[in-house]
């Protein structure tokens, strides 16, 4: 028999427990089902990066007894989960002949009317600890208690701590018109698609456009975008939208400057000099190859500058007055570190550099800030006019009677020298970055070189980085979709200067961070669907549909021991699409072009002709599916190039005979592109995120003519289930 698990010998070592009580994983099993145990130094590694020291067998047998004597440390945990509507016990530390006391402080600062009961415990023996011994009571929070973030403090003796209390509702509940159907959308990288006035990036008053058209013109309920998170203020810009400097705030280079309300007071002097600005970066908008952020934003930033310098009207400056004292800290964080970036130059990994010098006590950053207030200003505004342009789109969406409007993507994490890790380096765990084991799509694992926060913190602070990150999302957008969602639940941890193989999972607590995304999906009468993709353990679906959650279903992906599975076997709550921006548009995939692109970037491990062998069985195995479902008709696959877009259109029919509630297409199916967006295990050895939209004979397609043209009018017309 296969082995599944771990032999009790190895259960037995002291470095194994350890690993276990901390939330490291001592093993996994792959995407094949092969069982793969993790070697002890990666596990010593990965434990140092949790504060844990794991060097000598001494230091493991310490780090027990510590980590033992942790658990009866608080008199309750930092955090608690209670689900509304239903009655919630709280275990309380305390000695034998201590009566714990409580009391509970809402949200709005007003306290629970009603006293906290305190019964007896689990009858559970008395634990020693040290010259005491620990046994449970139990706090009773009623079923009544409110949605939201809660302080509760518990006193015994004399003995006072505080926890946060999060009510979340026990699942999202599904939308109106989903419970009984389902909706459609497109998905985009809405930089990639221009208009004809554009600054050679698509910018929020572009995503407005595609918005109200895409409902206006194809009916479609929501849009799919690639993440909108903070990035650098200044050139060269990372392309990577899932590599930013902030989850937590918008990235401001998406700011449409005709756009700011203060520009239509601004003198002739000053609109000839932002159209002078704005007339060196328009031909980009038809340059076919290649996006060019830096030139748009060389262009855009001076323009930006001499709006911020002609001031606001009194009523303007409250409302900017306004943000700033609601962003609070974390924006000072972002601006200053912008600031930094704008007059210190660009954050490296050398000695040196002051990303690795100052930190946000450091005298030299304070005496920056002072020396520069305009500037950092400047900053805290971008933010701002960012923030509006986006809330602008989002309420354009509504106001077209869309029933989601924009779903935004929440990253895996961030920069390793973004202004999110500097300002609060509390917040990430060092010595590890964020990334995948290896699967049949990426034989060598991936590497995101993104820190990752920090499961003991997050739960020492009542997760408020991520309620806030989560909160701030779901403030411009009807749904969010979290990339990579088994971050929830685990995250493949890789010590520094170890191979993508090289690591292990480290465990989150899903409960609580599905309560957070439950909680403010539910305030915002949205939802939420989790890219569920790669190797993922078997619970992770059921927890996901049980919380409420959507899953993912990819078309090319549907498949079990070499077959496709029938569209109506597919999950019913799942987003479903033919195809991610990991791997090429339908048009590029059915011609094979992720083997001809992978071999030319050396990313395979076996044989370019072992992989084609292989993508050609999934090819024909997929379109033989479509072809016993009715979906497309087999005499097409006699000449698969003619009728491309009879092929592409049948795929999307296929999701439309699934049960999974919300259905996607994306405008480069739509269109006719072939070249992918991203290729995963590289980085400027293909252009990744940095393809404009064009057509399959390689032309561009800019905004305004986008759901108009009459490739994606058809399209449309299969989603909608009239074709």
């Amino acid at each position: 028999m296969e082995q599944r698990e771990e032999s009790q010998e190895r259960l037995s070592r002291p470095l194994i427990q350890l690993a276990k009580m901390k939330g490291v994983a001592t093993f996994y099993v792959g995407q094949q089902g092969e069982y793969v145990e993790i070697d002890d130094d990666v596990l010593v590694d990965v434990l140092r990066s949790l504060g844990v020291d794991a060097s000598t067998n001494e230091a493991v047998l310490d780090s027990l007894r510590k980590a033992s004597a942790e658990r009866y440390s608080r008199l309750v945990p930092a955090t608690l989960l209670h689900i509304a509507g239903q009655e919630s016990r709280v275990k309380v530390n305390n000695e034998v002949f201590d009566v714990p006391s409580a009391k509970l402080v809402l949200e709005d600062g007003t306290e629970y009317p009603e006293p906290i009961k305190c019964v007896a415990g689990d009858g559970a023996i008395a634990q020693p600890v040290g010259d005491r011994f620990i046994v449970n009571s139990a706090l009773v929070i009623p079923a009544d208690v409110p949605l939201g973030y809660h302080t509760l403090t518990v006193t015994v003796g004399d003995r006072t701590e505080e926890s946060t209390l999060i009510s979340a509702p026990a699942k999202i509940e599904l939308l109106d018109p989903m419970k009984t159907g389902h909706l459609w959308g497109w998905m985009a990288q809405f930089y990639s698609v221009r208009s004809r006035n554009s600054w050679g990036v698509g910018d929020f008053a572009d995503l407005k456009t595609m918005l109200r058209d895409s409902k206006e013109k194809t009916g479609a309920d929501f849009m799919l975008i690639n993440p909108v998170h903070a990035g650098e203020p200044c050139t060269p810009l990372t392309p990577s939208p899932y590599l930013p400097i902030s989850r937590r705030f918008v990235n401001f280079t998406y700011i449409n400057p005709q756009s700011v309300p203060e520009y239509a007071e601004l003198s002739n002097e000053a609109k000839a000099e932002i159209d002078r600005l704005h007339e060196t970066v328009a031909e980009l908008n038809q340059n076919a190859d290649k996006i060019d952020r830096d030139a748009m934003w060389n262009a855009k930033m001076p323009a930006l500058w001499t709006i911020f310098k002609a001031g606001r009207t009194p009523e303007r400056q409250q409302e900017f007055d306004a943000y700033k004292a609601k962003a609070g800290e974390d924006l000072e964080g972002y601006a200053t570190w912008c600031l930094a970036y704008d007059k210190w130059g660009a954050p490296t990994g050398e000695p040196g550099s002051w990303i690795k010098s100052f930190n946000r006590n450091s005298d030299e950053v304070a005496q920056l800030r002072s020396q520069y207030p305009d500037t950092l200003d400047f900053y805290r505004w971008l933010e701002w006019i960012a923030d509006e342009q986006l809330a602008d789109a989002q309420q354009t969406a509504y106001d077209a009677n869309m029933t989601i409007g924009l779903m935004s993507d929440m990253a895996v994490g961030v920069h390793p020298y973004g202004s999110d890790v500097w300002w609060n380096p509390e917040r990430f765990a060092y010595g590890a970055t964020v990334g995948a084991p290896p699967d049949f799509y990426n034989q060598q694992g991936q590497n995101w070189s993104q820190p990752p926060l920090n499961p003991n913190y997050l739960a020492a602070t009542g997760y408020k980085a991520y309620r806030d990150i989560v909160a701030g999302m779901f403030a411009h957008a009807g749904g969010v979709r979290i990339d990579h969602a088994i971050g929830l639940f685990r995250l493949w941890w890789i010590p520094e200067g170890r191979s993508a193989k090289q690591g292990t999972y480290v465990y989150y607590d899903s409960a609580v961070m599905l309560g957070i995304l439950a909680l403010e999906a539910t305030r915002a009468h949205g939802v939420v669907v989790g890219e569920d993709l790669g190797v993922v353990p078997e619970y992770m679906a059921h927890s996901l549909a049980e919380h409420g959650l959507l899953g993912c279903a990819i078309e090319w992906f549907e498949q079990r021991d070499g077959k496709f599975r029938r569209p109506q076997d597919w999950r019913p709550l799942t987003l479903a699409s033919v195809t991610t921006h990991d791997i090429p548009p339908t048009a590029g995939y059915l011609t094979y072009e992720h083997v001809k692109l992978r071999n030319k970037l050396h990313l395979l491990t076996g044989s370019e002709e072992e992989f084609m062998a292989d993508a050609k069985r999934e090819h024909d195995a997929l379109l033989s599916m479509l072809a016993d479902g009715g979906f497309i008709r087999r005499g097409w696959l006699n000449n698969e190039a003619e009728h491309e877009q009879d092929l592409i259109e049948g795929m999307h029919r296929a999701l439309c005979a699934s049960p999974s509630k919300l259905l996607c297409a994306t405008v480069t199916d739509g269109v006719g592109e072939k070249r992918t967006q991203n290729q995963p295990g590289t980085n400027n050895e293909y252009p990744n995120w940095r393809i404009p939209l064009a057509d399959g004979d390689g032309h561009v397609v800019s905004v305004e003519d986008l759901f108009s043209n009459a490739r994606v009018q058809s399209l449309a017309a299969v989603m909608r289930g009239e074709k």
